[in-house]
């Protein structure tokens, strides 16, 4: 069975001993079959809101800067970003290196930079060096541009909900079984089964937690500097595994 929305909401069929649609009636599924779609949009949907920043939803993004212009959107589908990885790609053109970017606060922003805004000479502008993030949906860059440097930077997305038969969750393939767990948990209270769908709910959930140990909770070996005492018997140095970062 094909890795698609088809085949994901044909399993909820199957499990449930329905008829499978197919690509031809697909898109025009009523009743049952159009809850069925909803109930496995609504499981990714659980899966991708569990987690911020799932690996298979990292996205990067690069701005073209606007000269003169401070604040930038984010993208429509970011759901975290992150502000360390903010950087000026080199341009030889431009004459301007690559440049990562120092994080302020936006009350930093404002107490000695926001005249940047309103000043309307350029002995301020050049290169940014620093970002900040904004109450709302931007963020913005000090010194403002003098060119149009592309900004590079990185972050998770919020996927879009499946529509055509054909269209491919983010979600690995081996994690298939978690979100026809999570449709089962919505299509059983569709039919009143609350019995079955909290059976299916805890299994979405367990689900969930193996994708977080293997995917989120990652592990490097890292050498033991211990010094074995000589018992005679050859010792061993071991190793311990620690999180990354620490």
């Amino acid at each position: 069975m094909a890795y698609d929305f088809l085949g994901l909401v044909n399993e909820v069929n199957r499990r449930l001993n329905e008829v499978e649609l197919t690509s031809a009636n697909f898109a025009t599924a009523t009743g049952f079959y159009a809850h069925a779609k909803d109930a496995v949009n609504a499981s990714i949907r659980y899966i991708n809101q569990s987690e911020f920043e799932w690996p298979f939803n990292h996205s990067t993004n690069s701005v073209t800067l606007v000269a003169g212009t401070t604040r930038y959107a984010f993208p429509a589908d970011a759901q975290t970003i992150n502000f360390n990885t903010f950087r000026i790609q080199r341009n030889s053109l431009l004459g301007n290196d690559t440049v990562k970017l120092h994080v302020i606060s936006y009350e930093e922003y404002l107490d000695k930079y926001v005249s940047q805004e309103y000043d309307s000479n350029t002995t301020g502008t050049g290169v940014p060096t620093m970002v900040f993030n904004t109450p709302e949906l931007t963020f913005g860059l000090t010194p403002e541009p003098d060119e149009a440097y592309t900004l590079t930077y990185e972050y998770f997305t919020f996927p879009s909900d499946l529509s055509a038969y054909d269209d491919t969750p983010t979600i690995p393939v081996r994690f298939k079984h978690v979100i026809v767990d999570g449709a089962m948990h919505y299509a059983y209270l569709f039919r009143g089964n609350s019995q079955d769908a909290m059976l299916a709910k805890q299994k979405l959930d367990e689900g969930l937690k193996q994708m977080t140990t293997l995917l989120i909770n990652r592990f490097s070996n890292v050498r033991s500097y211990m010094i074995p005492q000589n018992t005679g018997g050859g010792g061993r140095i071991g190793f311990a595994r620690l999180p990354l970062g620490s």
